[in-house]
């Protein structure tokens, strides 16, 4: 089972009910957490972090002192790391979790997979993908394949409520894709209900997320329009990403 933690302005915190845990996946503030545990009573038994941005490691400090909780992590700019981790699997509670290395948001950013559930942090969204800040656009175009890999009723479980303003721009890449236009009104039914729009589905990402479509017809002849120099699949990315950077 999931609960997602709202946090700051459109972050979430996921918090993973296993069988003899519970894992909580990218503090970046610890107070949330904090009353929804202390108000149901309950002990958390790891922390996972995706990277070392604020937003994501900033309550790892308070809740490992409150808890003396184990801290995974890939790399060393996670606060309070006691477990590194690379890619392959590891054990937590019983649990098997595969970790999965998906540079270029950053360059150490990892993605853990745990049953149908991909916590990949801020490398793919819904209906998007996170900024490059450390990488380049062929390490995060080829991150994003190694996520479209998987299953397609994967349960994409990313940080950000970016879900509607992903749409919009997937909506001017592909002005006539209808399963855009469905899940536009889909999303907007629960975000008026105030609902999370996470997770989504591999499958409706490979639909309407135009990161994961650069060999669309549609998407390439977007692409083109706003820069892409040729059609390659990492041209295309690299030109939806440019476009996207500077989209409102």
């Amino acid at each position: 089972m999931l609960t997602l933690i709202p946090a700051f302005q459109d972050n979430y915190i996921y918090l993973v009910h296993t069988p003899h845990g519970l894992w909580i996946v990218d503090p970046g503030d610890d107070q949330p957490v904090l009353e929804y545990l202390e108000s149901r009573q309950l002990r958390p038994t790891a922390i996972l972090c995706t990277h070392h941005h604020a937003d994501h490691v900033g309550g790892v400090r308070a809740l490992v002192e409150r808890y003396d909780l184990p801290v995974f992590g890939h790399g060393s700019r996670i606060p309070q790391l006691s477990h590194p981790v690379a890619e392959g699997s590891l054990e937590i509670d019983g649990e098997t979790i595969q970790v999965l290395e998906v540079p270029g948001h950053t360059l150490d950013h990892i993605a853990y997979l745990w049953q149908d559930h991909a916590f990949c942090g801020d490398t793919l969204f819904a209906a998007g993908c996170g900024r490059i800040f450390e990488g380049d656009p062929q390490m995060m175009y080829s991150s994003l394949q190694k996520l479209a890999a998987l299953p397609d009723s994967t349960q994409i479980c990313c940080a950000h409520e970016y879900t509607e303003s992903n749409l919009r721009f997937a909506t001017a890449v592909e002005p006539e894709n209808p399963t855009i236009a469905e899940r536009k009104k889909q999303v907007a039914q629960l975000r008026e209900q105030n609902h999370p729009s996470l997770p989504s589905t591999l499958k409706e990402e490979r639909q309407s997320n135009p990161f994961l479509r650069c060999r669309e017809t549609d998407v390439i002849r977007a692409a083109r329009a706003h820069g892409a120099r040729n059609d390659s699949d990492v041209e295309v990315f690299a030109a939806l990403r440019r476009w996207k950077d500077g989209f409102r």
